[in-house]
């Protein structure tokens, strides 16, 4: 074993399977070794009615296509929540064995919370092993098993990049950072000359972009874990210097931190607050109905890096769509999943005119997807420069099976001392003490970083 970790089992391991859900109702459905062509051509011709969750709006065009390239299948569109409400939903049907959608969007992060129950279906006996090849490699590592099961369809990403108000940087002085170091230097150089002005804004308890900005420096903090053994490493060398940057910054005033998706940081936008924000591939559409009178000032570019010469993204945010296996007509759901996000029309669709940014490497590679001009970015190409950094993401984070649960523990420990100016770095240590203590309870055996 690697004298970094120590091992714990927890007293739940002998009484409980990992997170596990007592259903009452359905008998979950066992995918066969494979399912032939003839089967699934019978199925698809077979009266069936299947139910989707999703929360994308519009998402009932490409249903539509669907349901004409297949009429005897009606799909039920169903916005039953989003975010945690979405996935309480779920688990509240799944645990009873009954109501649970055929379908439903699941986030890259959440996927294994569904997997290590059991509750997803293996795709490939349905087809969706041939896909591989369509999909940009870190994302389909994101629904790939260590044995190659194929858990979900990837429907959209959020490869991390930075968008930066060209004019302040103008009138400052200032060049595009190239690196972590000089993107400090700006921001203490910017509030020193307007105080009004910070180069950023970091939002302590926005768990998500710090799992983002762990990717991008290389910390993966579940590397390893596999069903019930989960390797827990948030203290490592790349985690500790992601915190002591953003930590150090906000200590020395140089970098906001005001709760994001807030109408404080809205407001703060439009008056020109932040000189740049930190996001994803979805955060240019979103920044134009946010920050409408900023518009012809900001640009794109690639996340500053932590080696200068390196060319390397994270990636915050993205969806899929999986099949549950309390599902009565499998071949249905898994083809449906896989046509919304693999047809050419539908996907089209969902990165034009649903501005969700893709997976696949025929649109990143699509001139007239990668060459739109947005006036808002001053006529900038940006699908062009998020598709070149979706390019430069590690295939090998990992996430681990209670992400939600995490998240929490992050805003209660490392994301309080950063907010309130206390020692951020010993946070990461609670943060993983509460993991560990989560974990074992859930029946988990336990590694962690010592």
């Amino acid at each position: 074993m690697n004298p970094r970790f120590r091992r714990r089992t927890g007293l739940g391991a002998a009484l409980a399977s990992p997170l596990a859900f007592a259903a009452c109702g359905r008998t979950p459905v066992r995918p066969p070794g494979h399912v032939s062509r003839a089967e699934i051509d019978e199925a698809m011709r077979t009266p069936t009615e299947l139910d989707f969750w999703t929360w994308v709006p519009g998402i009932e065009k490409q249903v539509a296509l669907f349901e004409e390239a297949y009429p005897a299948i009606t799909v039920d569109v169903t916005n039953a929540a989003q975010g945690a409400g979405h996935y309480a939903k779920i688990r509240t049907a799944l645990r009873a064995g009954r109501g649970a959608p055929d379908v439903a969007q699941i986030e890259y992060e959440m996927v294994p919370a569904f997997t290590i129950t059991d509750h997803l279906l293996d795709l490939r006996p349905y087809g969706a092993g041939e896909l591989e090849s369509q999909f940009v490699d870190w994302v389909w590592a994101q629904v790939s098993g260590k044995s190659g099961e194929v858990w979900a369809i990837p429907q959209d990403t959020g490869p991390m990049g930075m968008l930066y108000r060209a004019d302040i940087f103008e009138e400052h002085g200032i060049e595009v950072p190239a690196t972590w170091e000089a993107f400090a230097e700006a921001a203490r150089a910017l509030h020193e000359a307007d105080p009004e002005v910070y180069l950023t804004n970091f939002p302590p308890s926005q768990g998500a972009f710090f799992a983002g900005s762990l990717w991008q420096a290389g910390a993966d903090p579940f590397a390893g874990s596999e069903g019930a053994d989960l390797r827990v490493d948030v203290t490592s060398d790349a985690a500790r210097r992601v915190t002591e940057f953003w930590a150090g910054l906000a200590a020395e005033g140089v970098v906001s931190t005001d709760p994001d998706f807030s109408d404080q940081w809205y407001q703060a936008a439009n008056r020109g607050k932040y000189a740049t924000w930190i996001t994803a591939a979805w955060g240019p559409v979103f920044l134009q109905s946010t920050a409408a009178s900023t518009s012809g000032k900001w640009r794109a570019a690639p996340l500053p890096q932590w080696a200068d010469g390196e060319q390397v993204a994270g990636n915050w945010g993205g969806s899929t769509n999986g099949v549950f296996n309390l599902t009565r007509h499998p071949i249905q759901a898994a083809v449906f999943a896989q046509f919304i996000n693999t047809d050419p029309e539908c996907t089209k669709a969902m990165a034009t005119e649903q501005f969700l940014f893709p997976p696949t490497k025929a649109l990143l590679e699509d001139p007239e997807f990668t060459g739109m001009e947005l006036e808002f970015y001053g006529g900038q190409r940006v699908n062009e420069v998020f598709a070149q950094i979706s390019e430069t993401v590690s295939p090998d984070f990992q996430w681990p099976p209670f992400n939600d649960q995490v998240r929490a523990d992050y805003g209660a420990t490392v994301g309080t001392a950063i907010a309130e100016g206390g020692d951020a770095v010993a946070a990461l240590g609670d943060w993983q003490d509460r993991i560990a203590e989560y974990a074992e309870f859930q029946g988990f055996t336990v590694e962690e970083a010592s």
